[in-house]
């Protein structure tokens, strides 16, 4: 193969996102002093593309308009252009995508933004195509026009450019308010959230459909403190839904990214850590709340797909799976009935055809997306077989189907590790571990999480320990952001209530103590993005909406929650009751982007449980334990902490004053449980205990 005729300043980079663009012809620079210096010096404009490694719609752009020479000759004679991995560098995302959204009232990736020298937007869109089409003009008609404007009109431009630049900051102002936070907010969310929920299919809202795990977990919440049956029924259809859906991936476990239709069936194929990580936590959660079998099945199968595709030798977590594979997207996901006929032979296949929703025609262009329209049950009734010989084939069946499937070319991995992502999977492996008891998910935990501490924090001199943000090739680099201090800081908390080794709890406090110093806003409450030593940008954004993962500040609230019960730190709980005073309107009037921060504001104000279990030092004692734990583990108890202490606890524990004065009373062990800070007597064998967590 011939090498290809061009190579630009991406081919130093380590991100893989740019690295798919090192051998376009157009001059890209990464974002940094060479390229906003070159901007300045020259008083050209930028044009910055922002992007990420499994989007499909920037692999589109790439081919059809970056890998033109014609384009690129425009591109690098009228701008510096500069190419941006979205996962890298979040916070300009934030920043842009405000921007694109004001200019457009719509955003999407790839994101294509035109800024000044001095670094503010004035025109911007998504993806351009390479001739007029769909409503929209070719990209190379954008370049000229933007091009001639800066020649022409330069004041002009960059008046509108300060103008943008100011609604922005002003926006960024605004989602600092204040108000008085209660449970009446919650229970307004699932009011809103029942409006928008879809009766036939589950989810929120109609095409294209996301996921919205941390409504989900919210909705949970409302049913345990309420008893709404009306909350619990929106999560079960919502999860039994997309379980038998084309968003799920029915051979190798995992969800894809959202469905591009109302009924799950569709899914746009990129296969992202943090949705995985999100719902593997709500189906373990609606498994505690329901006892359903299948909801601890997926849970098992999003995580051994992690287990096997997703992480590092190492330890590490990897970012995402690729939409396309030979540059067609889902190419690697889908069948032909003819396929499927050769594999499996014609009995297992009629049986798996039925089940799967198999055709000739197939549901999806021509081919057949898994998925299953009707329930196990249901289709062992009308093919007339028991449902135990039914899975044995569809097992079977499956396992083949596997085995070919990993003969293809597979997708695209963006091997990166992610801070705030790995700390999603972590708390999720450690949930898993609590609640479904297998040591590997545990194992894993850990050991993301010690390649985190060990390999991706850096310790300067007259500095505490920080976290940077990525890591790749064997190199961490990017001071971190609120969202990878706040997720992994919540999963070293999952972490030690999991073994209850008090290093976890040590290093979420010594992380916790770094975030404040380095984020906190101490005139409106409530954490920035950036660190203060982050790089001056146009302004500096508060990460307030959740989206596709939870906000900075709301992964903030919910850690230094769980971590103040625990280690009776009152200070910690204070920047939580400020941010949650400050987040108040826009929980009120936006609650589907506020999910994960009412979740911390039913923790914070729902009924406490506080559970401490004493054991003495015995191997019949920690058996004893054991069996406790699986007791309290079993329930859905969403606003519980669980400490554990030998005879004997350090005075420097960070649970010493949550264990203080609780004795086993010389039996092998006793279980404390305290409900809003007042401890009942304690428990000491496993049946009271049943009895005792069934009653609250």
């Amino acid at each position: 193969m011939a090498e290809a005729a061009f190579t630009n300043r991406l081919i130093h980079e380590t991100s893989p996102y740019l690295q798919q663009h090192a051998r376009n012809p157009v001059d890209w620079y990464p974002w940094g002093p060479e390229a906003l210096e070159r901007a300045r010096r020259e008083q050209r404009p930028i044009f910055l593309s922002i992007g990420y490694s499994a989007c499909h719609w920037c692999h589109v752009m790439e081919h059809e308009s970056f890998e033109d020479a014609a384009t690129a000759a425009i591109m690098n004679e009228q701008f510096v252009n500069v190419k941006v991995d979205r996962e890298e560098r979040p916070d300009l995302d934030h920043i842009y995508m405000a921007a694109v959204q004001l200019m457009t009232r719509r955003g999407g990736w790839p994101m294509s933004v035109f800024l000044t020298p001095e670094l503010e937007p004035f025109y911007g869109g998504t993806y351009f195509p390479p001739d007029d089409r769909y409503g929209m003009p070719s990209f190379r008609r954008v370049l000229l026009s933007v091009a001639e404007a800066w020649r022409q009109r330069r004041s002009e431009v960059t008046q509108s450019a300060r103008q943008l630049t100011d609604a922005i900051a002003r926006m960024n102002q605004q989602s600092a308010g204040s108000g008085d936070p209660s449970l009446a907010l919650v229970n307004s969310a699932a009011g809103q959230l029942a409006r928008a929920f879809d009766p036939a299919h589950g989810g929120f809202g109609g095409a294209p459909k996301f996921p919205h795990p941390m409504d989900l977990k919210l909705l949970l919440r409302h049913w345990n403190r309420t008893g709404s049956a009306e909350s619990l029924d929106m999560v079960v259809a919502t999860l039994d839904h997309m379980a038998r859906g084309g968003i799920y991936d029915h051979l190798g476990g995992g969800f894809h990214r959202y469905s591009t239709d109302a009924r799950w069936l569709v899914p746009h194929f990129e296969k992202m850590l943090y949705d995985n990580a999100l719902l593997a936590q709500a189906y373990i959660e609606a498994y505690q709340a329901t006892g359903r079998p299948d909801f601890a099945r997926v849970a098992r199968e999003t995580l051994d797909y992690v287990l096997r595709e997703m992480t590092a030798p190492d330890g590490g977590f990897f970012s995402t799976q690729d939409a396309d594979s030979e540059g067609v997207e889902g190419k690697f996901f889908v069948w032909s009935l003819a396929e499927l006929l050769a594999l499996l032979g014609r009995e297992a296949f009629e049986w798996f055809a039925y089940v799967y929703d198999v055709t000739e025609q197939g549901n999806w262009e021509g081919h057949n997306i898994l998925n299953q329209p009707k329930t196990l049950d249901q289709c062992a009734r009308l093919l007339r077989v028991e449902s135990a010989a039914l899975e044995r084939s569809l097992a079977e069946s499956r396992g083949k189907l596997l085995a070919e499937r990993s003969r293809r070319v597979p997708p695209g991995r963006d091997d990166k590790v992610l801070v705030a992502w790995n700390g999603l999977m972590i708390d999720a492996m450690a949930r898993a571990y609590q609640v479904l008891g297998d040591d590997r998910y545990l194992a894993a935990a850990r050991r993301a999480a010690e390649f985190v501490l060990s390999r991706m924090s850096s310790t300067e001199t007259g500095r505490a320990t920080h976290l940077l943000h990525c890591y790749k090739d064997g190199q961490a680099r990017l001071n971190a952001y609120l969202d990878d201090y706040a997720c992994l800081v919540d999963s070293l908390v999952s972490l030690y209530e999991s073994d209850f080794n008090d290093c976890w709890l040590r290093r979420a406090l010594e992380l916790a103590a770094v975030m404040i110093d380095q984020f906190w806003d101490e005139t409106a409450g409530g954490f920035y993005y950036t660190p203060r030593d982050h790089e001056p940008l146009i302004t500096r954004v508060r990460d307030t909406h959740d989206g596709a993962t939870p906000s900075g500040n709301s992964m903030a609230v919910t850690a230094l929650a769980r971590l103040a019960r625990l280690t009776g730190r009152r200070d910690l709980e204070d920047k939580v009751e400020r941010t949650l005073r400050s987040f108040a309107s826009l929980m009120a009037e936006t609650p589907m982007a506020a999910g994960q921060m009412l979740t911390a504001l039913d923790f914070l104000m729902s009924r406490a449980v506080d559970i401490v279990i004493v054991v003495a030092d015995s191997e019949s004692a920690a058996e004893t334990a054991r069996s406790a734990l699986r007791v309290v583990r079993r329930r859905f108890l969403p606003n519980k902490v669980v400490a554990f202490a030998g005879p004997a606890i350090a005075d420097d524990s960070p649970v010493a004053s949550l264990v203080a004065g609780k004795q086993t009373s010389g039996g092998a062990m006793a279980v404390y449980i305290c409900e809003n800070f007042t401890c009942g007597p304690p428990v000491v064998d496993v049946a009271a205990l049943e009895r005792t967590i069934g009653n609250l």
